[in-house]
């Protein structure tokens, strides 16, 4: 059953990790995906690939989200070759932790640029094109309900500005029938936090269910919201996360 058939979907940072595997289901559902990537375009083009030979339709975009006009080109290429949007999902983010003491200016202006502003971007450009039933879908992250240790702040900062956010496009973007939600993934097994890396053992140890997600599990999340289960959904958060924030 393709929930999304006849929809367009844009997802930033689409190249890996759970950003593939959002615009893969996405696909699989029936939408025709967009995906943007910095500097990983062979990863792009294999996502493309796969989506095309399971049938779909789908564009990879290069665009750093951190860069003047990045966000709303994306959007503008994405209407362009696929005629409209009806699912924006603000994947990309940039990871960074340490000690408070050692963050520098850069580390916080590039984090704030990719993962506050350009969701601002995006979300603000796609919203001059969705018609109602469109969704806005932001993946944050397990520490907007808690941050369990040290060297986290600056994306707990970060990931929580998206609750407020979420609520105001929620308020703005309703009349029109437009949603509005977060994703916020706890431990997730991919390249960037592997199952089997240095901390992995501490972060399964905050689940309920002592165990990494996969990429899958937050694109089904993404995909419900997406589809006619999430469509008096709107201004909050969906925690999947394995119990992390119990």
């Amino acid at each position: 059953m393709n929930d999304l058939a006849g929809t367009v979907a844009l997802v930033t940072g689409g190249s890996r990790g759970i950003g593939a595997a959002i615009a893969r289901r996405l696909a699989a559902q029936g939408a025709a995906v967009a995906l943007t990537y910095v500097q990983a375009a062979e990863q792009a083009e294999k996502v493309v690939a796969q989506i095309e030979a399971d049938g779909g339709r789908a564009v990879a975009i290069r665009a750093d989200l951190a860069a003047p006009n990045a966000a709303a080109q994306a959007v503008e290429r994405t209407v362009r070759d696929f005629g409209g949007l009806d699912i924006l999902v603000n994947n990309a983010g940039f990871l960074t932790c340490g000690p408070l003491d050692q963050v520098t200016e850069t580390e916080l202006d590039r984090v704030l640029a990719v993962d506050v502003r350009s969701v601002f971007l995006t979300s603000q450009a796609a919203a001059r094109h969705m018609r109602e039933g469109g969704r806005v879908i932001s993946i944050g992250s397990c520490f907007n309900g808690r941050v369990p240790g040290e060297n986290f702040v600056l994306q707990a900062m970060a990931k929580s500005a998206l609750v407020g956010l979420t609520k105001g496009l929620a308020r703005e973007l309703g009349p029109r029938g437009i949603t509005a939600t977060i994703v916020d993934p706890g431990p997730i097994d991919t390249d960037m936090n592997p199952a089997d890396g240095d901390s992995a053992d501490f972060q399964r140890s905050l689940t309920a269910l002592g165990r990494y997600g996969a990429a899958e599990d937050i694109a089904n999340a993404v995909v419900f919201l997406a589809g006619p289960g999430g469509r008096y959904i709107t201004g909050t958060s969906l925690a999947v996360d394995g119990g992390y924030t119990v």
